[in-house]
């Protein structure tokens, strides 16, 4: 646990995130919770902004929201009203927005907080001597504080830059305590997938095992996200399942806190992750959880005490799995038990927005 660090004055900080903390992606999500648990809190002594640097619009109209932001963090700094900025990051696009970021805040000798989201970002930072790969230790380097969602991350970023280890702090994310009370899916267990819907997060697996499991008659699922949808949906009739696999697409945030409520089991067969907030969300509400062990998820998702884990690609063990938890009603609920105090305990917004407070405010000193 950080130890809570009071600063001498008001200390001004703007978060650079997608959409400004308003947008329906994990980085968006976790943010606007951060956001919201600031103002519940008031904490004193902290002036927090957040600002878009994509933008909700077409990808074509992110130069205008990177430039917008730049133009903010220079007026706020010639005002004297900023002393930090957070700098969420992940591949591609935000990578080249941010270093950009990063630039004009050592220009303007301002520290920054660099939190790394990306779950493929091993891929993307190669160990190699690239311009991209040296801009990007050079954006690490100059980094007053960097935040890392688990061991794995904290390893991989010190494998790249060794003289940012004592940089690095070990934050998990967090998610809000839910808004609806849990009730589950009753007689029909009911199995909830969030995420985008294709290969990457191993919804052909999924869509596989679910096809296995035809014979046990207790069970319905619903498979929600963006993506490809209706290759999905041909898929589920394909197999037969079109009357017990729900498809209904992108959900807003209403829409899943109402699957949540209604969930008896998450499962994300994902083949790479940083740590994905829908798993937090789930365990916020006491769903026994199935994933793959990739990025931060052993962290938090426990074989056997928090949650089941299953093999990257493994359609028999996934099968296994959810069979499992659809028959023994005792283990979803001794897995959704103990995954609701992990989440009290390490995953709740309240801590959370301590631990970020504090380190900004080491950060700024």
């Amino acid at each position: 646990m950080l130890k809570r660090i009071t600063p001498s004055k008001t200390l001004d900080v703007l978060v650079a995130t997608p959409s400004g903390g308003t947008g329906q992606g994990g980085i968006d999500r976790v943010m606007g919770g951060l956001r919201d648990e600031l103002i519940r809190q008031e904490r004193a002594g902290l002036n927090v902004r957040f600002g878009a640097t994509r933008g909700p619009g077409h990808i074509a109209l992110s130069p205008f929201y990177l430039g917008g932001f730049l133009l903010r963090m220079l007026g706020l700094k010639a005002a004297g009203r900023l002393d930090v900025v957070h700098i969420n990051l992940a591949s591609q696009g935000s990578t080249f927005r941010k270093l950009q970021v990063a630039r004009v805040a050592r220009w303007l000798r301002l520290p920054y907080v660099l939190h790394l989201h990306g779950g493929d970002y091993p891929n993307f930072w190669k160990d190699d001597d690239s311009s991209l790969s040296r801009n990007i230790r050079q954006m690490f380097a100059g980094a007053a504080r960097i935040i890392v969602l688990g061991e794995t991350w904290r390893r991989f970023v010190i494998s790249r830059a060794p003289e940012v280890a004592g940089s690095i702090v070990v934050l998990p994310n967090a998610a809000a305590r839910p808004s609806l009370p849990h009730v589950g899916g009753g007689e029909q267990v009911h199995i909830l997938f969030l995420g985008r819907i294709g290969d990457m997060k191993g919804v052909p697996q999924l869509g596989e095992a679910l096809n296995r499991m035809q014979h046990l008659g207790n069970w319905r699922a619903t498979i929600a996200g963006d993506g490809h949808v209706e290759a999905a949906r041909a898929k589920a009739a394909e197999y037969g399942l079109a009357d017990r696999v729900n498809l209904p697409g992108w959900v807003d945030g209403q829409g899943v806190a109402e699957l949540i409520a209604s969930a008896d089991i998450l499962v994300l067969p994902s083949f790479t992750e940083n740590l994905p907030l829908s798993i937090i969300e789930a365990m916020a509400s006491g769903l026994a959880v199935v994933a793959t062990p990739v990025g931060a998820v052993p962290d938090i998702v426990r074989d056997g005490e928090t949650g089941l884990l299953v093999p990257v690609g493994d359609v028999e063990a996934l099968t296994l799995a959810l069979t499992r938890l659809v028959e023994d009603q005792p283990l979803r609920r001794r897995l959704g038990a103990a995954a609701l105090q992990l989440h009290r305990e390490r995953l709740d917004l309240a801590p959370y927005a301590e631990a970020v407070g504090s380190v900004w405010i080491a950060a700024a000193r």
